[in-house]
């Protein structure tokens, strides 16, 4: 084999998680998940009337869509960190497509209301509910990825922790949404950022001591 070609699949080969690694997360992913979606039908539910919701109401079908978007988004950041001297830069800017989303979706919402129903939609019926419910539903998942991830190698253990808990946060968040009744943009770009930013922070402060090595 010629130099380049040795230097070239060598560059092919860091750019992908070791097998062993990839079906360690999905072996211990698909139970957590499991178990997250159990405790959402045992304690939560779907909302009533979410299938009329879903095409009466786009945001309804978009604060669903966009959490799912960022747990897909954040899956292969989570699998890129932890492996030494991982890249991020193609990985953050499709990162970035869902806060640029749900800020289209806030204008939009500013402009469609008159200013005195800003802060009803802000703060809508259920911010405790919320910020209790996504990290609930979150844990099962970020639990088992945190186990997982210890076989990898990741150089930034908290980063890796912090991607974890951002993919862990985008799940739970995903399955409060279709229980959720408020639909806002304004709400969502609010309790839900912040039910999911606490889940990433547990995620980077745990995974900082955790996925050392």
């Amino acid at each position: 084999m010629k130099t380049e070609d040795l230097i070239r699949a060598l560059a092919v080969d860091g750019r992908t998680p070791p097998p062993a690694l990839g079906r360690s997360v999905g072996d211990r992913l698909v139970p957590g998940i499991i178990i997250a979606i159990g405790t959402f039908f045992a304690l939560l539910g779907p909302r009533p009337g979410l299938l009329t919701a879903l095409t009466d109401d786009p945001r309804v079908f978009f604060k669903i869509g966009l959490t799912f978007l960022l747990a897909c988004l954040a899956a292969p950041v989570m699998l890129q960190l932890v492996r030494p001297g991982a890249e991020l830069r193609h990985f953050s800017l499709r990162l970035a497509i869902v806060p640029v989303l749900l800020l289209i979706a806030v204008l939009l919402e500013l402009f469609a209301f008159p200013e005195a129903d800003w802060g009803i939609r802000l703060v809508g019926h259920n911010a405790a509910f919320c910020l209790k419910s996504i990290p609930l539903l979150a844990l099962a998942p970020f639990c088992a990825l945190l186990l997982a991830l210890r076989r990898g190698a990741p150089s930034r253990p908290a980063l890796a922790g912090a991607a974890a808990g951002l993919f862990a946060g985008a799940i739970g968040a995903t399955l409060y949404a279709t229980h959720c009744p408020d639909d806002s943009p304004l709400f969502v770009a609010t309790w839900y950022s912040i039910g999911i930013g606490l889940v990433t922070a547990a995620g980077g402060l745990i995974g900082s001591r955790l996925l050392r090595w």
